[in-house]
């Protein structure tokens, strides 16, 4: 009989839940959507309800629950089995304080087994779950590294993770050959021993904070950056890192304190773009090194990367194109978001041994995995005020008006999981004009250094980029940047960075007939088969999820027009 999987994440960061029936992933949220705060943290009761009524469940049908090892109320935790606390320790670590951190006990406790210490019982009732429901607390860094070999048909792979950390590690590897997965390191071996001070996703969010921005939130703005300035710093902050005979990254510093310090005062030495090359010269330099030598012990044609630092697409271009593979892919919600996805792939492979884990894996076709407003969608945004309902056909409508330099939106079925808008909440603008990037940052309130993403039919991306075997399957979730054939840089200046890259997406019109028609319809229209695409959000806001949200956007003239499965809106000029 099949389970249903409640799997969640309750970091500082990036809260969210999903829901699995088996193997099939059926919803999944992230909880800034539902609060409407950027990256929120904390317990995501709000995902919970909503992936849960999604599939027309409530807390009681709930067969696995499966939890990341986080924060959890101090009354959850007991003394530890043989464990006896002096006062003075007590005083120290516990006392005053409304939460526990369970990594931090597994190595006080010097146990991996959080049932040691932890009230599962009283969870399961606090949660409102039946007292049969399995509770499953799973491995960060596996449940990185699991989707990335289980969304892929790969007989042979190298899983490599690496975050600001997570579980008291910052990076693992695994290897996956002849049937068989080995953890070359960063498994729950590591769950007793204490924290490693390695972390490059430390640096880059150092750089990070450096420069003005906020960090776990804005390095995507130093990604950007970094083109357009020279490393001059690179080596002052890549001696602190090295790579082991085994390809392990370590550092010599001693504690996270030190890499900040550090950062801080080169901020203050150099420009920031400088600053910005700088480490994205290390991060890439770094993570090749790492990537190269383990390839060389643990042969394979096959890459498959998650974890914060693999939202950098810049890395995961040199990734793909310097090391000799077959194919590269990043799961495309591979922060801390992506977690239950993995954690709850964790339970299922526990629970049935690889060999049937290894025959469920398919290839994954969209992250469309949020609620669908379809059918609510137009009787909202005709019944808001200040908005219009316009005659005639939309895709032909919103082609014409893109390509006349207006800006449009494209909201339709159910919302992304991840950080990616890929077509159901997408803003869309005509790559030609020199002034769209200007332009969207103006009228969103953003300040983006990256240029905004295209998107093309897939049976059209190598034509005008380079999209090829080994990188197209992160192109579809947009996961990645290759380079813009010579011929196509003038024709779309919109899309294409300072040094002649882009990211993007690739769209194939089963997975959105409605997305893929526009950009048929644009390409008759001028002749460009590439549409700009961005995330349907105002700086520093979450991307839209409800009609309402969307009808905002509309009358506070964020974007000229929004189309929907059956229509396309505008606000009046009332």
């Amino acid at each position: 009989m099949s389970q249903l999987i409640l799997a969640v994440h309750n970091g500082i960061h990036d809260a969210v839940a999903a829901v699995l029936i088996d193997y099939e992933l059926k919803a999944a949220i992230q909880l800034e959507r539902l609060s409407r705060i950027k990256s929120d943290g904390g317990y995501p009761n709000l995902c919970i309800d909503e992936t849960l009524d999604m599939v027309g469940a409530t807390r009681r049908d709930v067969d696995v629950f499966a939890a990341s090892r986080s924060d959890y109320p101090v009354q959850y935790f007991r003394n530890f089995h043989g464990w006896r606390w002096l006062r003075e320790q007590y005083r120290t670590h516990i006392e005053g304080k409304k939460d526990r951190f369970i990594p931090r006990e597994t190595v006080r406790a010097n146990t991996p087994n959080v049932e040691d210490f932890f009230d599962i019982a009283a969870l399961r009732r606090d949660q409102g779950l039946r007292d049969d429901a399995v509770v499953y607390f799973y491995n960060h860094h596996l449940a990185h590294a699991l989707p990335t070999l289980f969304y892929t048909e790969w007989d042979n792979a190298l899983l490599v993770t690496s975050d600001g950390g997570g579980d008291t590690v910052n990076h693992s590897q695994r290897h996956f050959a002849d049937g068989k997965i080995k953890t070359i390191y960063g498994g729950d071996e590591c769950l007793t021993t204490p924290y490693q001070v390695d972390s490059i996703g430390q640096a880059y969010a150092a750089a990070t904070r450096a420069l003005g921005f906020r960090m776990n939130r804005h390095e995507g703005k130093l990604t950007g950056l970094s083109a357009m300035g020279e490393p001059v710093f690179a080596d002052r902050i890549g001696k602190h890192f090295n790579i082991t005979q085994a390809g392990r990254v370590q550092s010599d510093f001693r504690r996270n304190r030190e890499i900040f310090e550090l950062l801080d005062a080169i901020a203050k030495e150099g420009r920031r773009e400088d600053v910005a090359a700088s480490i994205q010269k290390v991060l890439e330099d770094t993570m090749l090194a790492s990537v190269r030598r383990l390839l060389e012990q643990n042969p394979s044609r096959h890459l498959g990367v998650a974890g914060g630092i693999f939202a950098n697409v810049r890395l995961n271009r040199v990734l793909a194109e310097k090391l000799d593979l077959d194919e590269v892919f990043v799961f495309p919600p591979m922060g801390d978001e992506g977690l239950p996805v993995g954690g709850a792939l964790a339970y299922l492979l526990r629970r049935d041994g690889l060999d049937h884990w290894l025959k469920q894996r398919r290839r994954l076709n969209d992250v469309y995995l949020g609620r669908d407003y379809d059918g609510e969608a137009d009787e909202s945004l005709a019944g808001i005020a200040g908005v219009r309902r316009l005659a005639g056909d939309p895709i032909a409508t919103a082609a014409k008006r893109v390509a006349a330099g207006e800006i449009g939106a494209i909201y339709t079925g159910r919302m992304e999981y991840g950080p990616r808008a890929l077509g159901a909440r997408s803003i869309l603008a005509n790559p030609a004009r020199r002034e769209t990037h200007d332009m969207l940052n103006e009228r969103l309130a953003r300040t983006e250094f990256m240029p905004f993403a295209p998107v093309i039919a897939a049976e059209r991306a190598s034509e005008v980029f380079d999209v090829n075997g080994v990188n197209g399957y992160a192109c579809r979730f947009m996961t990645i940047t290759c380079d813009v054939r010579p011929a196509w840089r003038a024709r779309i200046p919109a899309v294409v960075h300072v040094d002649g890259s882009a990211r993007p997406q690739t769209i194939r019109r089963e997975t959105n007939p409605l997305y893929y028609d526009v950009i048929a319809a644009f390409e008759r229209e001028t002749g460009l088969p590439v549409l700009v695409n961005t995330s349907f959000n105002v700086h520093e806001e979450p991307i839209v999820n409800t009609p309402r949200e969307c009808a905002k956007a509309l009358t506070d003239r964020r974007i000229d027009f929004v189309m929907t499965q059956k229509a396309i809106y505008e606000a009046t000029s009332d």
